[in-house]
């Protein structure tokens, strides 16, 4: 396997905070004032020359002019072979302080145009042994350097000294930065290795790259938290709210909850912006009655409720299918002066479609036209998308054509929409017309374009052609995500690549994106499906180790895989280490046990896992119902079936077509024994 394990932790002890005044940036000697930088910068630019200052390539490149037996002295030697006049200019500068040195480095670091000058500037103190704080010049280099996207150079520069604390935490900014996630991370980690602390603003910048790069993830940021209460790090308010914010983004809104409620202990008052990010993941999970309490929270503290506060709410309650109160969300909103805008009325509209109120839902769109609220192309995709969860897929282009007639253009993200709508229904053509069409358009595809293309191709049996839009992918200048990768790990499971899965994995980790639940789940299905136990196992080991909470949808799988190879005692083992892990079994895990019962032909316990079910207050469907009934089967038990079926009919299962053929298999034997 080449899943590296992380060791991250799941829990959230307690962690001291700071006031939000306390915040701070990088660790800069107090700037002097403008009039003596500036003066300063006059005398070096203008007294200097064209002999004293070189250009940025020659200070990142190691000097021409250097003997050999020099190269290993740790400071420059006096400048006593220089002209006289230069070596006069740098002696008229003797008594500069370098706190002042410091400034005007830093002024010339605030202009990209003049990020050169700083290099040279540097260079020439150097060359005369000027400035003994070269650590803080060369922080404030790299920073700079960071700001105006010039990573390759910054790292250049930090080889030219050994890594110090200051210089670390500046590279590990600049990383941050420009999305370098990979590079930050393993900096961070060497610098943790070397004994020394990183600064808690890089702690706020990794966080927010993650959150701007949509590649937030609950382990990388329970590992960060990990690291900020072993290193004893104080948070100030910004930070606490990128983690809030972080935790929101990555779908684990009670970790959110928890570190919201410990910074308003302290006296912290979240952003409104961290509020709005919390509401919207309860909302996303259908906790409408927390969304809505944080929702009250808002209006008590003072904050303005705009229409994007109103929209979080609005979009909790149609996403857990409470239409009412969200119209009566929507009323509110209006009474309070703050207008809907096409979002409030898209999610309205997708909630109506959802119910097929298709009338009101036209209405809607009426109203919008009359509020002077033009429907943009998110109402349509939501239309749509509709359409698309009802199985109407044709309608995708009498959507289209009404939109058009509207003067609205499609965008990607329709299209997205539209790639989606015939690929769920294997309608492979439409999904590469629509495809070309966008491109003909000028709309350049997305991550989710790709993985959408590449996951129906699979999913239609089409390997070979989703494997060539994943090179495609690339060729085209698209990074692959996690989502990416997790289904092109599942289409190499399915043909029994098991090398190609081990390389994909490596290249997933080396591109910087760290296996997730999802990625997990997907290794121990194709490795049970195929009966390649041992490897399911090590993943599911591999995974807690990281630091990651196995689910139930991985655990139904593995016992699934189990059962359907009869191997009923290892999908007790499965079962019995689920409940462990403290989690809840659903119905889907308890049908497999019963399936694996019945294929080791073991009908007493297959029923006991009925009674345990009763017992749980957990439904039993119609698929429950009738695995039992092929467990009878197995053992030759027909004239229990009957039974079996009626006890379904009497709970509230309707029979589906696989029930009832085995009910008829039953009674066709029973008749026959009978006649016998």
């Amino acid at each position: 396997m080449l899943l590296l394990p992380q060791p991250l932790s799941i829990r959230f002890p307690s962690i001291r905070f700071t006031s939000p005044t306390l915040r701070h940036y990088l660790i800069f000697l107090p700037p002097f004032s403008a009039t003596t930088a500036s003066t300063v910068t006059v005398t070096t630019a203008t007294s200097s020359g064209d002999s004293s200052f070189s250009s940025s390539s020659s200070f990142t490149s190691k000097p021409n002019d250097v003997d050999e037996e020099d190269e290993d002295e740790d400071e420059p030697s006096s400048p006593t072979w220089l002209d006289p006049a230069e070596f006069q200019l740098a002696e008229s500068y003797r008594a500069v302080p370098a706190p002042l040195w410091h400034s005007l480095l830093k002024n010339l670091c605030s202009s990209s145009s003049s990020v050169d000058l700083a290099y040279a500037l540097v260079s020439w103190l150097q060359k005369h042994n000027l400035c003994f704080s070269y650590e803080l010049l060369y922080s404030i280099l790299i920073h700079a350097l960071g700001r105006s996207e010039k990573l390759y150079e910054a790292f250049l520069l930090s080889q030219r000294q050994s890594l110090t604390p200051l210089t670390y935490n500046a590279l590990i900014g600049a990383c941050a930065r420009n999305d370098d996630l990979e590079k930050a991370l393993n900096l961070m980690s060497r610098m943790r290795q070397n004994g020394y602390q990183c600064d808690f603003i890089n702690y706020s910048l990794i966080i927010q790259s993650l959150t701007r790069t949509n590649k937030i993830d609950t382990s990388i940021l329970q590992k960060l938290y990990r690291e900020l209460e072993c290193d004893n790090i104080e948070l100030d308010g910004q930070l606490i709210n990128d983690i809030i914010v972080g935790f929101a983004k990555a779908g684990d809104p009670s970790r959110a909850l928890q570190i919201l409620g410990m910074a308003q202990a302290i006296g912290l008052s979240p952003k409104s912006g961290t509020l709005l990010s919390v509401i919207s993941a309860l909302g996303n999970c259908g906790r409408t009655v927390e969304a809505e309490a944080v929702f009250e929270e808002m209006k008590e503290t003072g904050l303005k409720l705009r229409t994007k506060a109103y929209n979080a709410i609005v979009k909790g309650y149609v996403k857990g299918g409470s239409l009412k109160d969200a119209e009566f969300v929507v009323s509110e909103m209006e009474r309070r002066g703050v207008s809907p805008d096409e979002y409030t009325y898209s999610f309205l509209i997708d909630a109506y479609a959802n119910a097929g109120r298709w009338e009101s839902a036209r209405i809607l769109l009426k109203e919008m036209e009359a509020s002077n609220v033009q429907p943009n192309t998110f109402v349509y995709s939501r239309i749509l998308a509709g359409y698309r969860d009802r199985g109407e897929w044709q309608k995708t282009f009498q959507v289209l054509r009404e939109m058009k007639s509207n003067g609205v253009e499609p965008d990607r993200h329709f299209y997205n929409v539209m790639i989606d709508t015939f690929g769920k229904y294997n309608c492979i053509d439409h999904a590469m017309t629509t495809f070309d069409r966008m491109l003909s358009e000028g709309i350049q595809p997305d991550t989710v374009t790709w993985n959408t293309l590449i996951d129906c191709h699979f999913k239609s049996g089409r390997y070979d052609r989703a494997e060539e839009l994943f090179q495609e992918m690339q060729d085209r200048g698209f990074s692959p995500c996690a989502t990416t990768y997790n289904i092109m790990i599942n289409l190499l499971g399915e043909r029994d690549r098991w090398e190609d899965v081990k390389r994909l994995l490596g290249k997933m980790q080396g591109q910087g994106l760290l296996p997730n639940v999802v990625t997990y789940t997907t290794l121990v299905d194709i490795y049970g499906q195929s009966g390649r136990f041992e490897d399911a196992i090590e993943c599911l080991e591999v995974m807690k180790s990281a630091g990651l909470k196995p689910s139930s949808t991985m655990y139904n799988a593995l016992i699934n895989a189990y059962a359907q190879r009869g191997l009923s005692d290892q999908a007790v083992n499965a079962f019995r280490a689920m409940r462990a892990d403290g989690l809840k079994p659903s119905i889907l895990a308890l049908n497999s046990l019963i399936n694996a019962f019945g294929q080791d032909e073991r009908d007493v316990e297959a029923f006991a896992v009925l009674q345990y079910m009763k017992e749980n207050d957990l439904k039993p469907d119609v698929v429950t119902y009738t695995t039992l009934m092929k467990a009878l089967v197995r053992v030759d038990k027909f004239n229990k079936v009957p039974a079996v079926y009626e006890e379904m009919i009497m709970s509230g299962c309707t029979p589906d077509r696989k029930a009832r053929a085995m009910l008829r298999s039953a009674l066709r034997y029973m008749k026959q024994t009978l006649k016998s």
